[in-house]
């Protein structure tokens, strides 16, 4: 690198800044992007994260500036979310689509479930783990689940996977690499189970086609041929599962 670029490098830009509105203070993400051509806002809806992406030769200045003229459209946008739900004693979240409600035990164990109407989580240990247990045990339990019906439906393909992991994806419910290395949302656990089976052929089929073609598409219809119900189910409530537990 010469002298000149060393002197005139610009500094790495901060990866959040702060701007105030109306008394409230709001964290915007910022992004370059090499396609942007101005400066621009959106609010996702998944973790409520506020993201501003910016021009390859956008100014930081510049970025702040434009987010401060939009601080009342952000705060807007953010206002009409739901609100996040974390995971606490009484709690009623879906599981596999069925209501269960968290109940506090003081004996010994981790997570379990007792059937009743609703169904009870029972959560075993100190309360101040409860969080974090609930979300293990679910995470465990989506893993499981998706682990069963991927391999499934590799089956029916003649298809291998070579490894299903969970996460907590905000931009997409699922991913798969030409290796066979299959990612899902842990939240799918909380959907009815013909979403998450939906979720698992739809991955699957990337193994034979990776694209969203309608040679895609078909196979997806090959080994589940209800994928219009569950996906139309996501189109319509798959946002309120980011709202349980904590971001």
């Amino acid at each position: 690198m010469s002298l000149r670029a060393l002197l005139f490098r610009r500094p790495p830009d901060p990866q959040l800044i702060e701007i105030a509105f109306d008394g409230a203070i709001f964290s915007v993400q910022l992004r370059r992007h090499a396609q942007a051509r101005r400066y621009t806002l959106r609010v996702q809806a998944a973790n409520r994260a506020v993201v501003l992406t910016m021009p390859l030769r956008g100014s930081v200045r510049e970025a702040r500036a434009f987010a401060e003229r939009n601080g009342g459209w952000i705060a807007a946008r953010l206002k009409r979310l739901p609100q996040a739900i974390p995971f606490v004693h009484g709690l009623e979240l879906p599981l596999r689509g069925e209501p269960h409600r968290i109940v506090h035990r003081t004996a010994r164990g981790t997570v379990w479930i007792e059937a009743g109407e609703p169904s009870l989580l029972c959560v075993a240990g100190d309360s101040a783990h409860l969080a974090r247990r609930v979300r293990d045990f679910l995470k465990r339990e989506a893993k499981r689940d998706l682990e069963i019906a991927s391999r499934r439906y590799a089956a029916m393909l003649g298809v291998t996977v070579k490894r299903v992991s969970v996460r907590d994806q905000t931009s997409r419910w699922g991913s798969c690499t030409a290796a066979g290395v299959l990612s899902y949302s842990w939240r799918l656990i909380l959907a009815p189970p013909y979403v998450l089976d939906y979720l698992a052929a739809h991955e699957v089929a990337h193994l034979i086609e990776m694209n969203h073609s309608r040679a895609f598409w078909r196979v997806v219809a090959r080994i589940y041929p209800d994928w219009q119900r569950a996906k139309a189910w996501l189109n319509a409530h798959g946002a309120a599962l980011h709202r349980y537990g904590e971001q």
